[in-house]
């Protein structure tokens, strides 16, 4: 969130629990709104389902 000067403005803290794609989105929405972000999940990757898809899904032959 910009403030008069330009400059930008943290608003507050918010923690987004899940590194899954949805979790990853929040996050960035959240921290283009001016938020501080912890963004918590408990393997040691992000991206959750979407980020096995490919092992899944060689070919990308997948209907999502």
């Amino acid at each position: 969130m910009k403030n008069n000067n330009g400059d930008n403005k943290i608003i507050g803290a918010v923690m987004v629990v899940g590194g899954g794609i949805t979790g990853i989105q929040a996050a960035m929405d959240l921290s283009e709104a001016g938020y501080y972000v912890y963004l918590v999940e408990r393997s040691s990757a992000i991206g959750g389902i979407m980020a096995g898809l490919d092992k899944t899904f060689p070919t990308n032959d997948c209907a999502i």
